[in-house]
């Protein structure tokens, strides 16, 4: 499975961490628009077990997509079989699920019905494709194809075919990000030894950079109304979620403490960000994770997840169908 490695915070340095660290920085990939509507439910992935020294990918349980109510009350299983799923993005409807799925062969992208019904494979090749994001009339599909020696930003229909390369410039870009529009594409993109949030025509052409240091940014996240982009930011010790104008002006911090958060996911409403927060990780290796909501303003932070032994990460937060 082609995974790309993230920035690994400066404080985990003993040897006994830094194998688990190779399981958690596996799954810090996901973020994409939130269109507005009424709030609806929360999609995610759930890995069945916590990671454990010296056991890299997933042992014993696979992934699966599940959603859930903002009050973290209505667990449902949404995917059931022997594969590796991941990264769930709602349609602008709410209606259906678009997902990274890992087979024998490859990963590519599917999509599904809220009830687990009406299973349709988007793309069909020989390369790993992840990070599916919808755009907001749902009939395309923004994703990352993995390539050597570069991965790109490509756009398929929901449907699948007429697949287009947005990027295509030879460097490594991810996660992808519909504004509400549907004009642009937020990703994150390769500046030099760091990764900053950038965004480009959706038909390629306009790349503009709206991040600019020499710190890590990812999983962009445009805000329902396309004013804003939430995205996971290193400050040098952890990584924090973070809200910035489309052009670049008034950085905003909206989490502080001394763990990580990654995948915000905006509240179809614009009021809320949903988020994957990393409890820390323990001389035993155990790495909970669980995904949580914060107000846009700061504080309000509520737990949504609480599974014992097990990751939740990857939200989606969708408009109620």
């Amino acid at each position: 499975m082609t995974r790309r490695m993230l920035y690994l915070p400066a404080l985990i340095v003993a040897a006994v961490l830094m194998a688990c660290a190779v399981v958690v920085l596996a799954l810090s990939e996901k973020a994409e628009a939130t269109f507005p509507g009424k709030n609806g439910r929360i999609a995610y992935a759930s890995y069945a077990e916590r990671c454990r020294l010296c056991l890299v990918g997933y042992p014993g349980h696979d992934p699966e997509i599940y959603t859930i109510n903002p009050n973290g009350r209505g667990k449902f299983q949404l995917t059931h079989n022997n594969e590796i799923d991941l990264e769930p993005s709602y349609s602008p409807n709410g209606q259906r699920i678009a997902y990274a799925s890992l087979g024998a062969d490859d990963q590519e992208i599917y999509t599904i019905n809220l009830n687990g019904s009406g299973k349709t494979k988007v793309t069909n090749n020989t390369k790993e494709d992840d990070s599916p994001a919808y755009s907001p009339d749902g009939k395309r599909i923004a994703y990352t194809t993995y390539g050597e020696p570069d991965s790109e930003i490509y756009t398929i229909k929901a449907g699948g075919g007429g697949r287009i390369n947005v990027t295509d410039n030879g460097t490594e870009d991810y996660e992808p990000s519909y504004s509400p529009d549907g004009k642009k594409i937020a990703y994150e993109c390769k500046d030099g030894n760091d990764w900053e949030i950038c965004t480009i025509n959706a038909g390629g052409g306009g790349k503009t950079k709206v991040t600019n240091n020499n710190r890590d940014e990812q999983n962009a996240s445009f805000s329902p109304d396309g004013k804003r982009i939430a995205y996971a930011g290193s400050d040098g010790h952890d990584y924090e979620i973070y809200m910035i104008n489309a052009s670049g002006k008034d950085k905003i911090q909206l989490t502080h403490n001394n763990n990580d958060d990654f995948e915000p996911s905006y509240s179809p409403n614009g009021k809320r960000i949903a988020y994957r927060g990393l409890a820390g990780l323990d001389d035993k290796c155990d790495c909970p994770m669980d995904i949580y909501t914060i107000k846009v303003v700061g504080g309000g932070k509520t737990k949504v997840t609480n599974t014992d032994n097990a990751y939740e990460f990857q939200s989606s937060w969708g408009s109620r169908p």
